[in-house]
């Protein structure tokens, strides 16, 4: 069958069909992504399911530019905003929850944006079928989006359009950030965009529709949606609203719902009506409030350096947002994936990016050791980092695999449970995974180098945990009894947990602080003198047989679990019940 050369086929025929109904040509647009399902309309065009060709049909989604409105200054500004979410989405698609921009270009007179294709259903869909949000679950709806958001922020963005609508959630579970057609970029703290309006009314905040918007404008938004999926209540067509009461013009949700008085006051102080400035500053103290209420700014992720300031976490993140007239850099276009391991087992696999770091502690962090000394610049280049740590699932599906050099036990760990880490590994057990699945896959697997450890563990910051300058028991799995630097007390759990039970850092990687210790490729050295400087791993010439471990476990006092710590133990010790690892991969050459 011939390929259609009619550019406006696809936009008059948007019932479904993967063909013309003019013609009977296949709809191909740049030669390789064929449209398969219309998914709705908006004021920008058409968006259609569709499938890579020339990627082994690969799903990705189209968004067809034909603005509906009339007027060339109209159509102007549509056309820049149009264009200004593929550039956010060039520059923020590498998060792992942000979709990734695949494609944009011009045919026959039209603009094209490729993305991601996301499987799954949007939070508006969700209450619909399963009806309103319990509190447990706006708390994980607000854990999960709030590091998104601050990564954004971080990069100077402002989503301006926070809504059910715009919150996807995956058939495994995580939730999605989409549609950045509205973002703007920021030089400073605040935008102003006098006489530009945008966003949605019923879920943007007053000052955006002066023109203004802040960090703290996205939170609102956010804290409005919650808001709603706890009610069910939403704005009607005539403009009525039966959460606000426009006589003494103040919210009255509270009469909707029962929640506790902390998630209560958390979501007042995140939109106080009409003044920014008493509202949460930023999405990190609101992740704060949320984990420990009593101290709400002493946790904080990631670290945010003040206004004029370098910012590291965004010097991470530089090599991924290219000049506008080039495209993305070819050593880090690599994205996260998921490895079917078989068996209905999979690996999930987080891209890292390519950057620089200090590795080691500076000599005023309480609680350090000499031989997180010296302080050292570390260069690392892009690769895959395991999102969790090995479970008990994962192993003994390998476990099963073709023997390389030994044998594996399949159920090796104390504490059971398929979705908790695997423990009681030695090196060598976990040199043997990483054989057997990188034979199987034909993909090198391989333990992480220390420099790769710490520097996804930090993930663009340099406090002494990812969350801040101090933690909690509500954000990692440690001995709660011996808190770190005055801290408080809090829960000893005397176990692991299962993975992904506590919030991630910044690059989507869970549990880098506590639940168990992880092996690293690395001999032990005594300090950091004469350490490589290039992320590769400080193997000795002799045959050293002492390995370092990272990250601290359930059983450690917390200043074991900073990200700086150091441990190690014989390469062939598996005994105790809180030695584990994650994998890593390099990206080939080519991508």
């Amino acid at each position: 069958m011939s390929q259609c050369l009619n550019p406006d086929c696809l936009y008059e025929n948007p019932q479904g069909t993967q063909f013309c109904l003019r013609c009977g040509g296949k709809i191909i647009l740049d030669d390789r992504y064929l449209p398969l399902k219309f998914i709705g309309e908006g004021g920008f065009g058409r968006t259609f399911q569709a499938v890579d060709v020339k990627r082994l049909n690969t799903p990705c989604v189209i968004k067809q530019f034909l603005p509906q409105q009339a007027g060339s200054a109209a159509l102007q500004k549509a056309t820049e905003l149009f264009q200004q979410e593929a550039k956010r989405l060039q520059e923020l698609g590498k998060h792992p929850q942000i979709p990734d921009l695949l494609a944009f270009f011009s045919q026959d007179g039209r603009l094209y944006l490729i993305q991601e294709f996301i499987d799954g259903q949007n939070l508006l869909q969700e209450l619909q079928t399963q009806g309103k949000f319990n509190e447990s679950k706006i708390r994980d709806v607000f854990i999960e989006l709030l590091p998104i958001l601050q990564f954004i922020h971080d990069n100077n963005v402002i989503h301006r359009d926070i809504k059910p609508e715009n919150i996807l959630r995956s058939k495994n579970g995580n939730l999605f950030l989409i549609d950045f057609g509205v973002s703007k970029e920021t030089s400073g703290s605040i935008l102003t965009r006098v006489g530009t309006i945008t966003g949605t009314p019923g879920y943007a905040p007053p000052e955006q529709f002066r023109g203004m918007v802040y960090p703290s404008s996205d939170l609102y938004s956010l804290a409005v949606t919650c808001v709603r999926l706890l009610t069910g209540h939403f704005q009607k067509s005539d403009g009525s609203d039966p959460l606000f009461d426009t006589i003494n013009m103040e919210w009255q949700w509270q009469k909707y719902v029962n929640l506790s008085q902390e998630l209560t006051d958390i979501l007042e102080k995140i939109y106080v009506q009409d003044i920014p400035k008493k509202r949460y500053g930023s999405a990190q103290e609101v992740l704060a409030a949320l984990n420990n209420p009593n101290v709400q700014k002493s946790v904080v992720i990631p670290n945010s350096p003040p206004q004029g300031s370098n910012n590291p976490f965004k010097q991470i993140f530089q090599q991924f947002i290219s000049p506008r007239t080039k495209q993305p850099q070819p050593s880090n276009s690599h994205t996260s994936f998921t490895e079917d391991l078989g068996n209905g087992v999979f690996l999930e696999m987080i891209a890292i990016p390519g950057g620089s770091f200090l590795m080691g502690s500076p000599e005023n962090e309480p609680e350090r050791d000499d031989s997180e000394s010296p302080q050292h610049r570390v260069t690392i280049q892009p690769f895959y980092m395991g999102k969790f740590t090995v479970t008990q699932a994962q192993w003994e599906r390998v476990a099963v695999l073709p023997k390389v050099k030994q044998d594996l036990n399949p159920k090796p760990s104390h504490f059971k449970g398929k979705n908790r880490p695997v423990e009681r590994v030695s090196w060598l057990d976990a040199q043997e995974f990483c054989a057997r699945i990188s034979k199987t896959t034909g993909k090198k697997y391989r333990l992480p180098s220390e420099a790769e450890w710490e520097y996804a563990c930090r993930a663009g910051t340099t406090t002494p945990f990812y969350f801040g300058d101090n933690i909690t028991t509500d954000l990692a799995n440690y001995n709660g009894n011996y808190p770190y630097n005055s801290g408080a007390k809090g829960e000893y759990r005397q176990q692991t947990t299962d993975v992904g039970s506590f919030p991630p850092n910044a690059f989507g990687l869970y549990d880098m602080h506590g639940n168990v210790w992880e092996w690293c490729e690395d001999d032990l050295h005594n300090n950091y003198i004469n350490a490589p400087v290039d992320g590769t791993a400080w193997i000795c010439r002799s045959n050293n047989t002492i390995k370092v471990l990272r990250g601290g476990s359930w059983y450690n006092y917390i200043s074991k679990c900073r990200c700086a710590t150091r441990s190690f133990d014989l390469f062939d010790n598996y005994n105790p019940f809180f030695y584990g690892f994650r994998v890593v991969r390099v990206p080939p050459r080519t991508l």
